[in-house]
């Protein structure tokens, strides 16, 4: 594991800076990996370094208020500057991605649809060796996946520990190349309302997904270790099939069904007839132009993540 950079200089902080709002433009979209950027940027292992650094003995001198001591031994000066640099790349692009989804949801779900299809190819090739065992846990993580986001209710509970929960989760992106967090609040149903908070200014929300991630990361880094030290290829073709399989809670096409007609006597006279429908996903229509152009951007996301991690194996280091 690379070990954390004790000397900076401003230049070198200036760099850090736009890393963090590199990362921070990547993890707001669906499909990008926060986590992939950091690799390409080569500050990954560094970031995991520092993450593992919130420990039982750094809590104690908090609680202590052994702030000389904090200070020399944490790297508060790295997160400091990545943070801010991926907290500014949020509040420049979410205004832009909210309107886009209220407005041309068929477009921008395609390209996110490109986006996470791409990341599978990605999450898969770091399996070391495909075997039977590999192999099924792929099946058995596409095949789980597709099931749930069936499942789920359309509408997730806004209650500040499911706000909190979602944090938490979403937070593996920064740990996991391939994987996006705003792809897990997409699963959970607060991709939007995150959004919207943030533009919205509503610190409360945004407090409880920031406390969430951060409480997310501290856990996830020292769980997610062992499981990758002791079956790595197991949980990552586990991850590839889930993503896969979960495309299906944002696949662009859709068509309405009409599933009956519930009509109440309004002042025992007239009937107030209310129609109830739900979306299923379907082929895209050759024929409408809307749907024509969905392909092309389904297209043009693939291949951006493709270049994306093209970059990052020309520069591992």
């Amino acid at each position: 594991m690379q070990k954390i950079k004790q000397k900076r200089s401003l230049r070198d902080y200036i760099k850090l800076y736009f890393s963090g709002v590199l990362m921070g433009s990547a993890d707001l979209v669906p499909g990008v990996s926060g986590g992939t950027m950091a690799f390409i940027l080569g500050i990954y292992e560094e970031l995991i370094s520092a993450i593992s650094s919130i420990n039982k003995e750094l809590i104690t001198k908090v609680l202590k208020f052994k702030i000389k001591d904090i200070l020399k031994t944490f790297p508060w000066q790295f997160l400091t500057v990545l943070g801010f640099g991926i907290v500014t790349a949020i509040l420049s692009l979410s205004h832009g991605l909210e309107y886009l989804l209220k407005n041309q949801p068929i477009y921008i779900w395609s390209f996110f649809t490109g986006l996470i299809l791409a990341s599978v190819p990605t999450i898969s090739s770091r399996v070391k060796k495909w075997e039977i065992k590999p192999y099924l846990f792929f099946a058995f993580g596409a095949v789980f996946a597709f099931v749930l986001v069936g499942l789920a209710p359309s509408k997730t509970p806004d209650t500040p520990l499911f706000i909190l929960l979602s944090g938490a989760l979403a937070s593996m992106a920064m740990i996991l190349p391939g994987i996006s967090g705003s792809f897990i609040l997409v699963l959970l149903g607060k991709y939007e309302t995150v959004l919207s908070a943030v533009n919205n200014r509503d610190f409360i929300t945004v407090g409880l997904v920031a406390l969430g991630a951060a409480l997310g990361l501290i856990v996830f880094s020292k769980l997610l270790k062992y499981v990758f030290d002791n079956y790595h290829d197991l949980a990552v073709s586990l991850l590839a099939g889930f993503v896969l399989g979960a495309v299906r809670k944002i696949w662009p096409f859709q068509i309405v069904k009409t599933l009956g007609e519930v009509c109440e006597p309004v002042n025992g006279i007239t009937l107030n007839c209310v129609k109830h429908t739900e979306s299923v996903s379907s082929l895209p229509n050759l024929y409408n132009t809307e749907h024509l152009l969905g392909i092309l951007l389904i297209s043009f996301g693939a291949l951006f993540v493709y270049f994306i991690n093209k970059m990052a194996v020309k520069n591992p280091n």
